[in-house]
């Protein structure tokens, strides 16, 4: 294995999504390389001979030039630079058929940043030890989070490396998982933390009135608009928008948010003066975007501009670590006085299901304190769904079954790393068949590997 300086190590980013450049940027930064970036191809040349690149990252789509035509005309030019290519799902095809004719290896967006570093350092021939993203500082978290659990550490880390730079970001995630206050962390860690944060539930306002709330308005532009009315994204300006709940929006609606990501230009209801506005994007959603795409119901070049980076939230059943901090927590919020939990509350707390997640278990807490009226909340305190859910060790029923619940995981974990080894340990093809995604995989490769599980060849 060779060895390298890797401070003196050149990687050029070819993109025209600069929130794209801006993730790579950051992050190979963070490892120690040096990095270019280029927003075209044609761009690109012009700095090949005075940047000269170790590694060339190229996206797939680009206007002008595809990344495919770029790395042909790199080989017809005689400049024998690796490539790696960036590729969307429907894309992949044309990405198999380039590493014929000489690109590296691709990656499917939204890019596991681990996996890109691997390749790098494999085209590369460099010692594997050479830094890694997994050692990322968290700073310090806001009063009242609570993230304890292997996962919600992880989860963290990805937040902490994603927030510093203007790269939009994707959270996903069940109903009261927390999505709302990973788009806070990410908003309080970012250089924008100084400017307003702005958040808009596309769920909650009707679809002829989204619009307006967006983009503003002029006078007169509808019935009702009696005054020019600034939207959100001017509101915004120079700092953060986050549009919660993203997969309700409007396939109309989607194409004019589309022209905003790709350029900042918008214009106001009824205007026909275009406008301008500097603002990073968050969005969040519990659907499964990439089935709505398949289905022809969300955009999906907009679901690829939104999703550069892929923040996932682990239900509640998934990070049980954290339940009884949680529900301390809340309890010390909503009691009059120090309120603690009886053996049996806190079994029960700690193994039911909580598929409303942490804001179910807000509310069960609420309940508990009210019924309490004292310092101990006992088992009768909490919801009757709870108490039912449970059996005498605290462990959760299974009607008409002896089912151990960790046989369950076990059936899961092997069903998973069987599939990870019938693909040659290559994530994306186990998560196709697997049929989750790829950041859903990687959470569980990475819970499994803490528990000692081989999960790389």
């Amino acid at each position: 294995m060779a060895h390298y300086d890797i401070n003196k190590i050149n990687i050029l980013v070819v993109d025209d999504d600069p929130g794209q450049r801006s993730l790579f940027e950051s992050f190979l930064r963070g490892e120690g390389f040096k990095v270019h970036t280029a927003e075209s191809p044609l761009a690109a040349f012009e700095l090949i001979e005075t940047a000269k690149p170790r590694i060339i990252l190229s996206d797939v789509r680009m206007p002008g030039m595809s990344g495919l035509a770029f790395q042909q005309e790199l080989r017809t030019r005689q400049l024998n630079v690796p490539v790696l290519l960036i590729t969307a799902y429907a894309d992949i095809r044309e990405a198999v058929n380039a590493i014929r004719d000489g690109a590296v290896d691709y990656l499917e967006k939204p890019v596991d940043l681990n996996e890109l570093l691997r390749l790098i350092r494999t085209t590369l021939g460099m010692d594997a030890k050479v830094g890694s993203n997994l050692e990322i500082e968290v700073p310090d978290l806001p009063p009242g989070i609570v993230a304890g659990s292997a996962r919600m550490r992880e989860v963290l880390r990805e937040i902490a490396l994603v927030a510093p730079s203007d790269s939009r970001v994707l959270i996903t995630g069940e109903s009261g998982t927390g999505k709302e206050v990973a788009a806070d962390l990410i908003h309080h860690w970012s250089p924008r933390n100084t400017r307003k944060f702005i958040k808009v539930n596309c769920a909650a306002i009707p679809e002829n009135l989204l619009e307006s709330e967006l983009f503003g308005h002029e006078k007169g532009a509808f019935t009702g608009a009696e005054s020019r009315r600034h939207g959100k994204f001017e509101e915004a300006d120079g700092g953060t928008l986050l549009l919660d709940e993203i997969g309700e929006m409007s396939p109309a609606l989607q194409a004019k948010l589309l022209r905003v990501i790709q350029d900042g230009s918008f214009f106001r209801v009824g205007s026909s003066t275009e406008q301008k506005a500097d603002v990073r994007i968050l969005a969040s959603t519990n659907r499964d975007l990439e089935k709505e795409v398949a289905a022809g119901t969300f955009r999906e070049d907009l679901f690829y501009r939104l999703n550069v980076f892929d923040v996932y939230l682990p239900p509640l059943r998934e990070r049980r670590a954290d339940i009884l901090p949680l529900a301390l927590r809340f309890a010390g919020e909503l009691g009059y006085q120090k309120v603690r939990f009886s053996p049996g509350a806190s079994e029960i707390i700690e193994n039911s299901t909580w598929q409303g997640n942490v804001r179910e278990l807000r509310n069960a807490i609420e309940r508990a304190v009210l019924l309490s009226r004292g310092e101990i909340i006992l088992p009768e305190h909490l919801p009757r769904r709870l108490q039912a859910s449970a059996n005498a060790s605290g462990k959760p029923a299974v009607a008409g079954s002896e089912i151990v619940p960790n046989k369950m995981e076990d059936i899961e974990r092997d069903a998973i790393l069987k599939a990870l080894r019938d693909s040659d340990w290559n994530r994306s093809e186990a998560a196709r068949v697997l049929g989750v995604s790829r950041r859903k995989l990687t959470y569980k490769l990475q819970e499994y590997k803490e528990q000692g599980y081989a999960v790389d060849e």
